[in-house]
């Protein structure tokens, strides 16, 4: 989770510049509604295989559903980020009318709920974790006893996550840090995962978290937490917790030297590397890489809850994988996992999108259906609501997809769900192969970095047809591996794969027999080209002033700014035909965002582009090849700026104006309006 509302607001007042902006005015409904939400035949196609059913709330409640905890009886018990806790009945019927119950209310942004061992529930909160008792059973919480206390500072971005039961009895929550400011973990154990006692001891376990919306215990006793991309975390991840781990962020590390922490490293240990997280952990004990790298704006730009399957098969093909929600994108992402010489890695994948709004919490129900707990406010996702319950339902049909990659020493085995086409499968053109990597640096998030080709070089089926084995050149330890499988056909027809693109973490290669040799080349033809400069000086990024101008002002200056939730500070904005434009963007957002100047009516479609970029998207500057894209600024960091100068256009309209970051433009967009001289 990201921000809330009102503090960003409050930033915002600093792009108040009278001497430069151009007059703040309201967009007019039909330009508006020219960005209504892009059909999505994806959408469609999952939709198929996993149902969604939005669950419908009264008017009178605000269910911005931050925790979920079924019931025995198909009951929900789930609270919110207005700080209420209600049960739920009805969720799970084919036709559901639900009836809501109130249990409690007057909490602080609680983000979790579950039992308590000798009665009531675990609820975290932001600044204590609390025990909700109904003593009298009236259906009422009658009692509200502190079984710990968190230290707070007040900053908005101090949330609470969990609190997840232990094998011991113990609790497991997870500390965001504070946003911006000369720390960010100002009061003790911001950014770290803490074990409670039910005596209310707090102990920390490990440090480097950012913003570890997801907390889960695996059935096998494992930890894994989800972070957020931003600053010190170049993508969303996935990351397996041990005591005395440190995982990136630096702020924590600011108590690592208080009794009782198991962590080594101090401060003064991290700087802004600019290399691959793997590289500095073999050089510095005590750094902890993911497990799963999830590739930012594909596979979510918020990861969130954390849901492993276990309902034996009644949720589909996928028993024992975890699933991923994500806040901005209002989808869930897929992960497998192995552990390979001590070493936990794995593959992500799509699973299903079109959710109604920002998905923070993924929970499995008694049936094996998930629910999924929804908030947009303050930090804006795609969907059409702004708050809300879903529960998605395996209708029993199952897709042709990759199931699970494991490593070899030489490539990867992909199984499928089915048998796949034999032709397809054995030529080597319907697959690619290439790695990549994320920097880890003190800026916000990182472009996919290091990213090269990997051929491959020899495709074996299996005899039934369920799996492929993959001979590759030039994996790299460390590094994600993005393996399409477009060609690819399921056996007997030409249906393809629902999701043709798996991400695999290299953490560590496998023992084992290759089936390729070592190329003799290798060093020549695993060379990572050179990048291009984003953002450098060109015809659509004009980020110079043109020769022929006098002085850098131009006809007209706009300075455009951000607001939480997607937006930008002005939605209509007017020139002359042919003026001379100086644009200032100034981004006070706590995300990365630009500008893109389209050709009337063409917003759309350069939004969708964008997002087909995939991780190819950084290199381009998110902007796709298109006439339809006049200019644009730089993808712009928090708390910077871009200037770009440019003609208007000489023919008078609307022109579509919206952030391409991936995810970003069916929200953030804008009209300039061209005027006749």
């Amino acid at each position: 989770m990201k921000r809330s509302l009102l503090p960003v607001l409050a930033a915002c007042g600093a792009l108040s510049v009278s001497s430069v902006r151009a007059p703040a005015q309201t967009n007019n409904p039909s330009s508006a509604e020219r960005f209504a939400k892009p059909s999505d035949e994806l959408v469609a196609r999952e939709n198929k295989f996993w149902k969604r059913i939005p669950l419908e709330v009264p008017d009178n409640i605000v269910l911005e559903t931050s925790g979920i905890l079924p019931l025995p009886g198909k009951r929900l018990l789930v609270t919110t980020r207005r700080g209420e806790v209600w049960f739920i009945d009805g969720a799970y019927d084919a036709d559901p009318k639900l009836k809501f119950t109130l249990f409690a209310s007057g909490l602080h942004e609680p983000l979790g709920i579950i039992a308590a061992p000798k009665g009531g529930y675990y609820v975290a909160q932001r600044e204590e974790v609390t025990r909700l008792v109904d003593t009298d059973g009236d259906g009422r919480a009658d009692v509200f006893e502190t079984i710990a206390k968190i230290p707070i500072s007040g900053s908005y971005h101090e949330y609470a996550f969990g609190p997840v039961l232990a094998p011991n009895g113990n609790l497991r929550i997870t500390l965001n840090v504070a946003f911006g400011g000369a720390t960010q973990s100002p009061v003790p154990w911001r950014g770290w995962m803490m074990e409670i006692t039910p005596d209310g001891q707090m102990t920390p376990i490990a440090a480097g978290l950012r913003s570890p919306c997801g907390l889960a215990l695996t059935s096998g006793g494992d930890w894994f937490y989800s972070d957020n991309q931003g600053e010190w975390v170049g993508s969303g991840k996935l990351t397996h917790l041990e005591r005395g781990d440190f995982t990136g962020h630096p702020a924590g590390l600011a108590w690592s030297k208080l009794p009782g922490s198991p962590v080594s490293l101090r401060p003064d240990d991290i700087k802004s590397f600019d290399e691959p997280m793997s590289e500095v952990a073999k050089r510095l004990p005590g750094v902890k890489p993911p497990a799963v790298w999830l590739p930012h704006t594909i596979l979510g730009i918020s990861n969130s809850g954390i849901q492993e399957d276990l309902s034996g098969g009644k949720f589909g093909p996928f028993a024992g994988q975890l699933f991923v929600g994500d806040q901005g994108q209002s989808k869930i992402a897929r992960v497998s996992l192995e552990k390979v010489k001590g070493v936990w890695q794995g593959a992500s994948y799509a699973f299903r999108s079109g959710f109604d709004c920002g998905i923070i919490r993924v929970v499995q129900g008694e049936d094996g259906s998930f629910f999924t707990g929804e908030t947009e406010r303050g930090w804006g996702s795609l969907g059409p609501k702004k708050q809300g319950i879903e529960r998605l339902v395996w209708t029993g049909e199952t897709p042709f997809e990759i199931k699970e990659v494991r490593a070899q020493p030489d490539g990867f085995v992909l199984t499928f769900t089915s048998p796949v086409d034999r032709a397809t499968a054995e030529n080597p053109a319907s697959y690619g192969v290439s790695g990549f990597t994320y920097l880890w640096h003190k800026e916000y998030g990182s472009a996919p970095s290091n990213r090269a080709g990997c051929p491959v070089r020899k495709v074996v089926v299996a005899p039934d047809g369920l799996s492929v084995r993959l001979a590759t050149a030039c994996l790299r330890e460390g590094y994600i591996h993005e393996i399409k499988a477009a060609g690819l056909r399921a056996a007997g027809g030409t249906e393809p794969l629902l999701h043709n693109i798996a991400y695999y973490t290299l953490n560590r290669f496998p023992e084992g027999a290759r089936i390729i040799p070592l190329e003799v080349n290798e060093a020549e033809l695993c060379k990572v080209p050179v990048p291009a400069v984003a953002g450098a000086n060109t015809k659509k990024h004009p980020s110079k002033v043109p020769s022929d101008w006098t002085g850098d002002e131009g006809d007209k200056t706009i300075l455009l700014g951000t607001l939480p939730g997607l937006k930008y500070d002005q939605t209509l904005l007017t020139v002359k035909a042919g003026a001379r434009i100086r644009l200032v963007f100034r981004n006070t957002d706590d995300m990365l965002h630009k500008f893109v100047l389209c050709a009337p009516g063409t917003g759309e479609s350069v939004g969708t582009a964008a997002l087909a970029l995939g991780v190819d998207g950084a290199a381009k500057n998110y902007v796709p090849d298109s006439d339809a894209v006049l200019y644009h600024t730089a993808l712009t960091l928090p708390e910077a700026s871009d200037t770009i100068y440019f003609t208007a256009p000489a023919k008078p309209g609307d022109y579509d104006y919206l952030c391409s970051f991936p995810g970003h433009s069916a929200l953030m967009k804008g009209i300039l309006r061209v005027e006749a001289k």
